[in-house]
């Protein structure tokens, strides 16, 4: 791969936020790093900021890790730990604002991807792999392909150990992520009377020296996961078994006080070989597969309706949740009306074309991967001239949003604000025409289509969801 094909890498991990610029063969050109935060809109902003700073012309592509449920093929983060991003739509948002595709993927899957190609599984097909940090991540290859089965397959964390155990996040008792991630290290400990300030490299020490303290610590921080992997093996098969993370090491160590019972399910397990770098290699290189098989179309929400039918509300409120940019009929053209004073009906009218093909010039010469919320009532054009400026500006995917209201609605709302217009917008005496508009107006039905009456309260949790998955499909 040229050396000019480059992506950015980011790890999202509950302590520290990783990132770096990457080469096409996983080499890593330049890093930053930042402290993580629960706030999810925190660490957007933290993202972006280190995107900003590593970013070139010759960045094709950003992959994410994502500690948590991610669903790959549509981009979605379903759930998370500590670091929660399920609520900002951490695709589109990035993609927005880096004006580059972004790939998201379980931050656990994106370190075996870097362990395959440059790590201790170069050379294997079949690999388990267990992330020992703040939790428990896993991640699994058949034929050096991620496992994913529905979306989030490789959850191993959650292998349980214990029926009777503790609480997991997950909901469940017993999950090994309670008994032997650093969370659960740091609560042996402390159970055992030791201060807050030991480490597993003094247990280890004192292990050597022989304090029955440290053993009891270690073994019961160990038991659970080699329980844990030989569960893994007899599902899987594998060739090999890795512990990364943060304490893939030290938990690999610590397997030596739980050495393997069944032969059925003894596998070679070895120490991830990458680190910390990993999360961040492997994000690189997926987001340069991903850019070289299939680039992300343009695509666009056509939030439609006749005028007072509250489609600017509903524009925003999905521009504001999802992170895409607002390009909106009005807002291209009451500059021009503002600045020449006023018009009659016909100029308006002709303005408002012009300001339509405006909109669609501005989507076309934007970066591919972009998704853009456009305002307009798409029936005062015919339906052939905005199939022209799809095709021009590159458009492969819409989904269509139809608000509307009852034309006596409509008419309250449109004489209330007749004194905020600008000169060239009809007056009251567009009123019984707007009513008799609403009566026939329909949706364009091209493509996905939500409605939206907003006589009733929006329901934006309900449309961002819809979105995610229509702009996928």
């Amino acid at each position: 791969m040229p050396q000019r094909s480059m992506a950015i890498g980011i790890d999202i991990g509950g302590t520290n936020l990783r990132a770096a610029r990457i080469s096409g063969a996983g080499e890593i050109l330049k890093r930053v790093a930042e402290q993580s935060a629960p706030d999810p809109e925190l660490v957007l902003g933290r993202i972006a900021d280190m995107v900003r700073l590593l970013d070139t012309p010759e960045v094709a592509a950003i992959g994410v890790g994502v500690p948590g449920r991610v669903d790959a093929r549509r981009g979605a983060v379903l759930s998370g730990g500590y670091v929660d991003l399920a609520s900002v739509a951490l695709q589109q948002r990035l993609e927005s604002m880096a004006g580059k595709p972004v790939v998201l993927d379980n931050d656990c899957n994106m370190a075996l991807v870097a362990e395959m190609a440059l790590g201790a599984a170069a050379g294997h097909d079949n690999i388990v792999m267990f992330t020992i940090g703040t939790g428990i991540g896993g991640a699994v290859a058949q034929n050096r392909q991620i496992m994913r089965g529905r979306a989030t397959a490789g959850q191993l964390g959650h292998i349980s150990v214990d029926a009777n155990g503790e609480i997991c996040a997950c909901g469940r008792r017993g999950c090994v992520e309670t008994t032997s991630s650093g969370t659960a290290l740091g609560r042996h400990i402390a159970r055992a009377g030791m201060g807050q300030g030991v480490s597993v490299d003094q247990l280890f020490a004192r292990d050597a020296a022989g304090d029955g303290t440290a053993r009891g610590i270690l073994e019961a921080w160990a038991k659970p996961l080699r329980t844990a992997i030989d569960s893994a093996v007899a599902m899987f098969d594998p060739d090999l078994v890795l512990l990364g993370g943060g304490l893939g090491r030290a938990a690999h160590r610590a397997l030596a006080c739980a050495p393997a019972l069944a032969p059925w399910y003894q596998c070679k397990v070895e120490p991830a070989k990458l680190g910390d770098d990993a999360g961040v290699i492997g994000a690189g290189l997926q987001a340069l597969k991903a850019k070289a098989g299939t680039p992300s179309p343009r695509r666009a929400v056509l939030v439609n309706g006749i005028p007072a039918s509250g489609k600017s509300t509903v524009s925003r409120g999905i521009a504001d949740r999802m992170g895409w940019p607002l390009l909106a009929l009005d807002t291209v053209k009451n500059p021009f009306l503002e600045i020449l004073g006023g018009a009659d009906r016909e100029f308006n009218r002709t303005l408002g074309r012009a300001s339509y093909q405006a909109i669609w010039s501005v989507v076309g010469e934007a970066p591919a991967g972009v998704t853009f919320v456009v305002d307009a009532w798409f029936g005062f054009q015919p339906r052939d001239v905005l199939e022209d400026h799809l095709r021009k500006a590159g458009v492969e995917r819409t989904a269509e949003i139809w608000c509307h209201a009852p034309g006596e609605v409509l008419a309250e709302r449109y004489r209330a604000r007749l004194d905020q217009r600008p000169a060239g917008h009809p007056g009251s005496a567009y009123i019984p025409e707007l009513i008799e508009l609403a009566k026939r107006a329909e949706p364009l039905r091209r493509g996905p289509l939500f409605d939206v009456d907003t006589t009733q309260p929006v329901d934006f949790d309900a449309i961002t969801a819809w979105l995610r998955s229509a702009m996928e499909g």
